[in-house]
Formats: C-alpha cells, sequence, structure tokens
C-alpha cells in the first residue's frame, strides 16, 4: 500500500540506529535504498546484512561526510547514475558532541553540532532537488526530535538544532510544493547509540514514566518513515510527527 516498489531511496546516518531501521523497512516494501554515513565498511556491514535479511533487495552503499559538500555531491551523482533518481530523502543523520549547560559551551562543538544535525538539511535537500525531485518530485523526510519541541537540562543545543529542523522542514515544505513533500519525525528516547546516555542507565525509570511504558526502537520510527515516504501521505506536507511513547502528554509536576 505504501507505494514503494521501485523507488530510490537515500538515507544518512544509515549506518546503525534509526537510519538502519529505516533502510531496512523502506527495502521491505520494495524501495531501492542508498545508504549513506561516514564509514564505508560500516555501511558495507549493513548492506550484506539487509541483502540477506531481503533477498533480491537493491542497496547501494556510499560513504560521504554529512557535513562535507564535495562527498554529499558525489553520493548524489553515484545515486542517480545506479538508479535513474532519488525518490526519497531522509535526512537522519545527528551528532551531539556535547552535555551541559549552554553557557559552557565552545564554539567548535556548537559549529559540530550546526553542521551535523542542521545544515546537512540545507545541503542534502539542495543537492537531491537539483539531481532529481525537482524534476519528479518525491517525498524528504527529516529526523527532528521532541527535545526540538521544548527545554531539557544537559543537551539544550542539540535541542536547539533539532528546533531548526522543524522549521527548516515547513520551510522547504512551502518552497518545494508541489511536487515534493517534506515532513519530520520527532522520535521520543530511542534505543539508539547516540541517545545511549539518555536511556542505558534509565531505562527502568523511564519505562515508568512513560504512558506507553517504554521507550522507543528504532523500528517504532522506521514505520512512520516509510508512511511519510509513500502514496499513504500524499496529501501531507509541512508536519512534524512525534513518535514518543506519551512523553509530551505526561501531565505537569506542580
Amino acid at each position: 500500500m505504501s507505494g514503494l516498489t521501485g523507488k530510490t531511496a537515500l538515507i544518512t546516518g544509515a549506518s546503525r540506529g534509526i537510519g538502519k531501521a529505516i533502510a531496512f523497512e523502506l527495502a521491505a516494501q520494495g524501495a531501492n535504498v542508498v545508504l549513506s554515513s561516514r564509514k564505508q565498511d560500516a555501511l558495507d556491514e549493513v548492506a550484506a546484512e539487509l541483502r540477506a535479511a531481503q533477498p533480491g533487495a537493491k542497496v547501494l552503499a556510499k560513504a560521504a561526510h554529512v557535513g562535507d559538500q564535495e562527498q554529499a555531491q558525489a553520493c548524489v551523482e553515484a545515486a542517480v547514475a545506479e538508479f535513474g533518481g532519488i525518490d526519497v530523502l531522509v535526512n537522519n543523520a545527528g551528532t551531539n558532541p556535547y552535555f551541559g549547560p549552554m553557557v559552557d559551551l565552545d564554539i567548535p562543538r556548537a559549529e559540530k553540532t550546526v553542521q551535523v544535525n542542521q545544515m546537512s538539511i540545507v545541503l542534502w535537500t539542495g543537492l537531491v532537488w537539483k539531481a532529481s525531485m525537482s524534476a519528479t518530485g518525491g517525498s524528504i523526510i527529516n529526523i527532528a526530535s521532541i527535545g526540538g519541541l521544548a527545554p531539557e537540562i544537559g543537551i539544550g543545543y542539540y535541542n536547539a538544532t533539532k528546533a531548526a529542523v522543524i522549521h527548516l522542514t515547513r520551510q522547504f515544505a512551502m518552497e518545494l510544493a508541489p511536487t515534493t513533500r517534506v515532513n519530520a519525525i520527532a522520535p521520543g528516547v530511542v534505543r539508539t547509540h547516540l541517545a545511549r546516555g539518555l536511556w542505558e542507565n534509565n531505562e527502568e525509570r523511564l519505562n515508568k514514566a512513560l504512558p506507553l511504558g517504554r521507550i522507543g526502537e528504532p523500528e517504532d520510527i522506521a514505520k512512520a518513515a516509510v508512511f511519510l515516504a509513500g502514496d499513504d501521505s500524499s496529501w501531507m506536507t509541512g508536519q512534524t510527527l512525534v513518535i514518543d511513547g506519551g512523553a509530551t502528554i505526561r501531565p505537569m509536576v506542580v
């Protein structure tokens, strides 16, 4: 029902976590998948795992630093050369090199956070639009965070970049309509390497605090990505889906 058979999806940050799960779900729906992240060997492992799990899946693994324009351009060109175009772009790559109060944040780590979480969306969206979607249309999915919706102790600057992702989603949706849809997903705490510091020693407490009783798994976000990528969301753009186990509906403590 998703209408993804034969479509091509490019996923950044695809070597693990949410990006990997999205690649597997899109391939299961019949899409060709282009895996991108910094390290080629990690991508090759994921590609082999995907082909073993889904025989016949068409997979291209192409390493690129998400903030490097030349590497990003080479990845997009390789995807178009291999599959003829790009129908789905998932801007998933993210980083959080700093934990603590923002008054102590140093410029190098702030710049890295912006480059990976925020500017990469501008870069990859522009490249894919010019290479393919301006002619054929498509769906762009940005991975934000519920942290972009409210202040939070310790990861304030990361959350500021995710708030920017939500606004970039709306801006690009306005600019690229009507042929290309742009939406975002704002996950809560998900069992990923990036979020390890939030859940690894706190999982029992987090589970008890969440209305649905558990933290998220990468597959929870991947299923939402399939919806946004395919025809079932064809009249939806500029929106942010919150997938958080109910975290944002918990009662306020007074």
